[in-house]
């Protein structure tokens, strides 16, 4: 009965306007590498922060294929996933998107990149972190006025992510309420 109402709770208050918000933030994020963001309006049960949940809700519907990483999937979050959203739960290489820890998505070379027709059908990794801030890494490219900094697990395995570019991986990062992005087109230095 509990997992019941688990699966049942944590959805959006509003959900047009609570997805709007959601979204524009989102957006927002990917669209200015660096650039930290809050995130609120859905409760995942744990392990999964407010700003993972909200990602989630926002970004998946029935068509989307997610990937739970490591201690990401639980039967808890599984059937609040399959309830809010009807995403259909996958193996890494299907993802569109895959949510986890750092240390439980790699290796990266294990989800989609794109295709040199099809760049854009690659996945999306939502990077669970113990925080999230302006310092470490230094960012450079599109969306970016000069440069910006950002706290990165692996900035190696991101750098490489980079080359691929315009195939490769684009990543959230998530903490508590926070959320930052890096897409594959920004370039990496060591802060």
């Amino acid at each position: 009965m509990q997992a019941q109402a688990t699966q049942f709770a944590g959805g959006f208050t509003n959900a047009p306007v609570d997805a709007a918000h959601a979204f524009r933030a989102a957006m927002t994020v990917m669209a200015r590498p660096g650039e930290i963001r809050t995130l609120t309006g859905a409760q995942a049960p744990a392990p999964l922060s407010e700003a993972a949940a909200t990602l989630l809700l926002t970004l998946c519907d029935p068509e989307t294929k997610v990937h739970l990483a490591g201690e990401a999937d639980t039967p808890e979050v599984r059937g609040w996933l399959t309830f809010h959203t009807g995403a259909p739960l996958v193996d890494a290489g299907e993802a569109d998107f895959a949510i986890g820890t750092w240390e439980s998505l790699i290796p990266l070379g294990a989800y989609k990149i794109g295709t040199s027709e099809y760049p854009d059908r690659s996945a999306t990794l939502i990077v669970e972190c113990t925080g999230v801030t302006q310092t470490g890494a230094t960012m450079t490219g599109p969306g970016i006025k000069e440069s910006a900094q950002l706290s990165l697990p692996d900035v190696e395995v991101l750098r490489t992510n980079a080359t691929a570019y315009p195939l490769g991986l684009d990543f959230f990062f998530t903490s508590g309420t926070q959320v930052a992005a890096l897409p594959r087109s920004t370039q990496i230095s060591e802060g």
